[in-house]
């Protein structure tokens, strides 16, 4: 299946979308993880424009149900901010295990970093109709 299947086509749109730690990694098992994650989603819904009509936070990945004006960028911003703040709390925590699997799960073009948190790509789904959204 192509990555087409997963983009973001109608922003104004709700979308379905999972984003998944790499490695599946269990990082959403520390509550202060977790809170940035909520944060992020609140700065957006204040800032963006954002539409959260659910989610649901796993061990090492989440589902929401989102729409807002530019989409991809406010899921591209969401994952850029978590990521760092993420990585930036682990770095406190002396989590070398956890920072070490991010380090050596980053793709190997991308350079301008020192650890990968997110697998790339969303899945997005658009809602197309109420029946959906249940």
């Amino acid at each position: 299946m192509g990555r087409s299947r997963y983009l973001i086509t109608e922003a104004d749109k709700p979308h379905f979308m999972t984003c998944t730690v790499v490695e599946w990694l269990a990082v959403f098992t520390r509550p202060e993880t977790v809170q940035i994650v909520l944060d992020s989603w609140q700065y957006q819904r204040q800032h963006t424009g954002l539409k959260l009509y659910g989610y649901v936070i796993l061990e090492n990945h989440l589902h929401f149900i989102a729409q807002a004006p530019e989409l991809d960028k406010s899921v591209a911003g969401f994952k850029a901010y978590t990521a760092r703040r993420i990585i930036d709390h682990l770095q406190r925590q002396q989590a070398e295990r956890l920072l070490q699997c991010l380090h050596f799960a980053k793709a190997a073009h991308k350079r301008d970093r020192e650890y990968q948190f997110w697998q790339e790509g969303v899945h997005a789904q658009m809602i197309l109709n109420e029946a959906m959204m249940r």
